[in-house]
């Protein structure tokens, strides 16, 4: 067991809390395919229960109501919903286009509106940046200069 884990004292039930890290289906959430995203990183609930899973990780279960939905969270998923977060419109795997032509020392590599996958947030300080990478070339892209590639199916995430 590793003690700096078991900390079942760090949420109380009722607490609001947000999640930093997306949840997806890892199997145990019943009706959905794995690997379907359940909670969006950045979504605030509240806690309703504090169990442990084997013997060594505290997993607290925390109602989302804007989702309906009730999931198992660890320790070092959840931060109190009070304490600073800096979100970011876009996820890993998120399908983007630029809003502006990209280039490097004045060069256009990539036109507005070319397709591009977020593969790293970047949030070390308030303005978000992503690394993207677009038709095999990964570029650092702010987070003013792209927009969803699918903007109907493209869910805004919680602030």
């Amino acid at each position: 067991m590793k003690p700096e884990r078991f900390d079942e004292g760090r949420f109380e039930f009722g607490e609001s809390v947000r999640v930093t890290r997306n949840v997806r289906n890892d199997g145990t959430y019943p009706g959905m395919d794995v690997g379907t995203l359940l909670i969006r990183r950045g979504s605030v609930g509240n806690v309703i229960e504090v169990g442990t899973f084997l013997q060594d990780q505290v997993i607290f279960t925390v109602h989302f109501l804007n989702q309906g939905r009730m999931v198992g969270c660890r320790l070092e998923e959840l931060i109190g919903a009070d304490e600073p977060w800096n979100p970011s419109r876009f996820e890993f795997r998120d399908k983007v286009v630029c809003t502006i032509d990209l280039g490097i020392a004045g060069n256009i590599l990539f036109a507005k509106g070319t397709e591009g996958e977020v593969f790293k947030v970047i949030r070390d300080n308030e303005l978000i940046q992503y690394h993207v990478a677009f038709q095999g070339r990964v570029l650092q892209v702010p987070e003013t200069a792209l927009a969803p590639a699918h903007p109907e199916s493209f869910c805004e995430p919680e602030v």
